[in-house]
């Protein structure tokens, strides 16, 4: 029902949206995962399953300091439950691999045509290499600041270069978000 009114094709099959390079996926107001497109699999490092799954399509979430988050937690449980849209926050997957994605959550409620409530659907942006570019920006910023304190011309080059690299990593990163 959610992705009829989301596609408007009369086989409910949003063909448009699985291309999207960026995880989306579709639950009926109950939280169980109806609809996934084919980046949910990359982001997640595995594949939803369909009408099993509940509240995310990720194996394990966590908060930004790393304290688990449970999936009736997330912050798309929130915007089924209250049925509104959240925004603003971010959270951390982790993969069966161990591999750990930062991302940024837009749940957001499906109404169909009567305002009835009929699901909800997720964009997960992935954000990580965004955090690990401010992460190497700190670091150069440190390494400018600790040159300022010191006298000893080795020294002095060393954080130089040190800064230069960090700020090199950081474009780079940038450049390849």
């Amino acid at each position: 029902m959610a992705l009829k009114a989301l596609d408007g094709r009369p086989d409910g099959n949003p063909s448009s949206l699985d291309d999207l390079p960026t995880a989306l996926y579709v639950t009926d107001r109950e939280g169980v995962i109806t609809w996934y497109n084919r980046a949910c699999v990359d982001f997640a490092g595995r594949t939803p399953v369909v009408q099993r799954d509940r509240w995310c399509v990720t194996w394990k979430l966590m908060t930004d300091d790393g304290a688990p988050l449970p999936h009736d937690q997330c912050p798309m449980a929130a915007a089924i439950k209250e049925q509104r849209s959240i925004r603003g926050a971010t959270a951390i997957a982790e993969r069966p691999d161990g591999r750990r994605v930062a991302f940024q959550p837009y749940p957001t409620p499906l109404f169909d045509a009567d305002g009835e409530f009929t699901g909800a659907l997720n964009l997960l942006v992935d954000i990580t290499a965004s955090r690990r570019r401010d992460e190497f920006l700190a670091h150069a910023r440190r390494c400018r600041r600790l040159l300022r304190t010191i006298n000893d011309p080795e020294t002095m080059a060393a954080l130089k270069h040190m800064a230069e690299e960090y700020e090199l990593t950081a474009a780079e990163l940038a450049a390849s978000a």
